[in-house]
């Protein structure tokens, strides 16, 4: 993994990033049948938004995912982490997280919010150790470790779901240009020149 520099941070222009869902995806790691195997799972981003400033601290980070895309590449246990046991996607569509702060940690990002699931908010850190700039965009991983399925009400399956999971992001977002805002009588004059 490579470490945010200071200057890296630095090429990043301030602004609107929007991320794009077909580059973004949250990765899961958790235990289950009593910690002696890991499962291993994806989420599909929905989508979100980084808001560049300056200073960097009052920056902020929206970002949603779709509970139903859980995704482990085993029907069953996709289908029973879906139901009402678990995640309940039919009631809780979307997982949110909402930046509160965020400030630099050494060669890190240290984003501190609130993660919305299964009808429960709970305060999250989530730790962005890599950051490049991409053209007009940025591309960042940021890990949440160690976050209790039970606080977010989500008790079920006792033993064969392990308590305590991880959470990678990986995401591209594109830089969104601040648009012109005209009032419609400017814009009525140009068009009869």
């Amino acid at each position: 993994m490579t470490d945010i520099s200071t200057s890296l941070i630095g090429q990043i222009a301030p602004g609107t990033y929007r991320l794009d869902p077909s580059e973004s995806r949250v990765r899961y790691s958790g235990k289950h049948m009593f910690g002696m195997g890991t499962v291993h799972a994806t989420f599909t981003v929905q989508g979100g938004e980084l808001r560049v400033c300056e200073p960097l601290a009052t920056s902020s980070v929206i970002v949603t995912v779709d509970a139903a895309s859980f995704h482990s590449n085993i029907a069953r246990r996709d289908k029973d982490v879906r139901s009402a046991s678990l995640l309940d996607v039919a009631t809780y569509p979307a997982i949110t997280f909402v930046s509160e702060r965020l400030h630099q940690n050494g060669n890190t990002l240290l984003v501190t919010g609130t993660v919305t699931a299964h009808g429960h908010s709970v305060g999250v850190d989530v730790l962005i150790d890599q950051l490049t700039h991409e053209g007009t965009g940025i591309r960042l991983h940021g890990r949440a470790e160690h976050l209790d399925r039970t606080a977010f009400g989500i008790t079920g399956s006792r033993g064969m779901v392990g308590r305590y999971l991880d959470l990678d992001l990986d995401a591209f977002a594109n830089h969104r240009p601040r648009q012109r805002v005209e009032n419609r009588g400017q814009r009525d004059s140009q068009q009869r020149t």
